[in-house]
């Protein structure tokens, strides 16, 4: 079983920059696919990016790519994603999710990850 839990988010102006760390538990975490995803309200939960487990590939999704930036610790069993030139539309709560998913593309699916953090919030001002 592995536990996840988010920091890092906050209230920031648009243009500002955020890191979020999740940290886990548990001693298999450089066996999981690490992906972060949001979710605001109203809306379903949406792709961020994600680092797979083995060959340090990183994805992003098209909006992010190029503002974000994936990373993940093994030593230290946390996975962080840095966030800059925020905008409004960055508003959501953040969760990071495992997976131990292996077919190709199932990173985008949040149904394809077996463990979940609660979620940190994260607002942009305009």
């Amino acid at each position: 079983q592995v536990q996840l839990v988010e920091s890092g988010g906050g209230l920031v102006q648009a243009g500002g920059s955020l890191r979020l760390s999740c940290a886990a538990s548990g001693r298999t975490f450089s066996s999981y696919t690490m992906g972060w995803f949001r979710q605001a309200p109203g809306k379903e939960r949406e792709f961020v990016a994600a680092f797979i487990r083995s060959g340090g590939w990183r994805y992003y999704a098209d909006s992010e790519k190029g503002r974000f930036t994936i990373s993940r610790d093994n030593a230290k069993n946390t996975v962080y994603l840095q966030m800059n030139s925020l905008k409004p539309e960055d508003t959501a709560a953040y969760y990071c999710a495992a997976s131990s998913c292996s077919g190709s593309g199932c990173y985008l699916r949040p149904t394809e990850y077996d463990h979940w953090g609660q979620g940190t919030q994260v607002t942009v001002s305009s």
